[in-house]
């Protein structure tokens, strides 16, 4: 374990402001991988934190507080996630983990150099954490304490409550697991971020304005023959701006998406960085409140977008507050398809009581 009482090694223990805050985005950055959600990530970051520095030190045998604190957050994140695993097994619709808005390097293990930058994001990216959400808890920490974090089986086992042997045996499951749905399911088979794409920020620029437009051979354009999205709403938002279930296909997404302008969604969309990849968020007009709609990945491969997704569920975007009133949007929709559907007199206005 990360921990020695060799006086040779011994550290005072004291820490500045800044490498405490480099800790606790080390702890967040293991929490939010384990868990996929960065409300609870927050809260395992804290608790990490009183325990990795007590009173604002840390403990002087501690040699790596890296290493430690991603331990120690680690254990903490293992027993959030098999208390709700109930949970999530029973969540309403598909499972989309909850956005990071912005720089990952942020969440990224303390002391990592620059050029990691595009591991970090991998590590982070939408794509990976969904293909995780498969394994148990178990297998999840495996995974990610030995092939993301670099940590020995034998540590990985004290971490996870097991044997070194059996440690090994959950992480070699999990990979497997993890390559045979890369192999089986054509969404999951890039599960990168598409950041270092040269082309990902003009497809970003061309995606809002395809979808803002409502032009679906524009969008069409832009898209993999086989693109997927997916959307998560949790059961919590009104219908009309929910995607129920999973959509394939270049022109089935391109009419979906383009069906939001044509439907007279309030909202505009800006370009983002989500999950340390492409990305956009969508915000309802000032004319029903503004405030955030969603938040969208992107996976970008060969100059075209492979994978959309979304998470519109409120209760996953809180962090990104102001949220918007999705009642409101969805009224203002439902309002101009029954203008459309309406009858139309000779002057042009609608027949009374339509």
């Amino acid at each position: 374990m990360p921990r020695t009482d060799t006086p040779a090694r011994r550290r005072t223990g004291r820490a500045t402001e800044t490498d405490l805050e480099d800790l606790r985005r080390v702890a967040f950055g293991a929490a939010y991988r384990m868990l996929g959600s960065v409300t609870e990530a927050e809260d395992v970051a804290q608790e990490a934190m009183l325990r990795v520095a007590p009173v604002g030190m840390v403990d002087p045998a501690v040699v790596n507080p890296a290493a430690y604190t991603t331990t120690v957050a680690t254990r903490i994140a293992l027993d959030v996630l098999r208390s709700a695993r109930v949970r999530r097994e029973s969540y309403v619709g598909e499972w989309v983990p909850e956005p990071l808005v912005g720089d990952v390097v942020a969440a990224g293990a303390a002391g990592r150099e620059a050029a990691a930058h595009a591991e970090l994001a991998d590590d982070l990216s939408t794509a990976f954490l969904v293909l995780l959400e498969t394994l148990t808890p178990a297998e999840r920490a495996a995974f990610l304490l030995h092939d993301v974090f670099g940590y020995p089986h034998r540590e990985s086992a004290q971490v996870i409550g097991t044997t070194e042997l059996a440690a090994r045996q959950l992480a070699s499951r999990a990979r497997r697991r993890v390559a045979a749905r890369r192999e089986t399911e054509p969404e999951a088979q890039s599960a990168g971020t598409g950041a270092d794409d040269p082309h990902a920020a003009e497809l970003v620029r061309r995606f809002i304005a395809a979808t803002e437009e409502g032009d679906v051979d524009a969008l069409v354009a832009l898209l993999a023959h086989d693109v997927s999205l997916t959307g998560d709403g949790g059961g919590k938002v009104p219908t009309g701006l929910a995607v129920s279930r999973p959509v394939s296909g270049d022109v089935a997404v391109a009419k979906l998406l383009s069906g939001f302008a044509k439907r007279g969604a309030p909202a505009r969309l800006e370009a983002a960085v989500v999950n340390g990849g492409p990305g956009l968020l969508a915000y309802a007009d000032e004319s029903v409140g503004g405030g955030v709609i969603g938040a969208y990945s992107l996976q970008v491969a060969g100059g075209r977008i492979t994978q959309i997704h979304g998470v519109i569920n409120p209760e996953k975007l809180q962090h990104l507050a102001p949220l918007a009133d999705l009642d409101a949007v969805a009224a203002v929709i439902r309002g101009a398809g029954h203008r459309r559907r309406a009858p139309q007199a000779p002057d042009g206005p609608p027949t009374p009581g339509a």
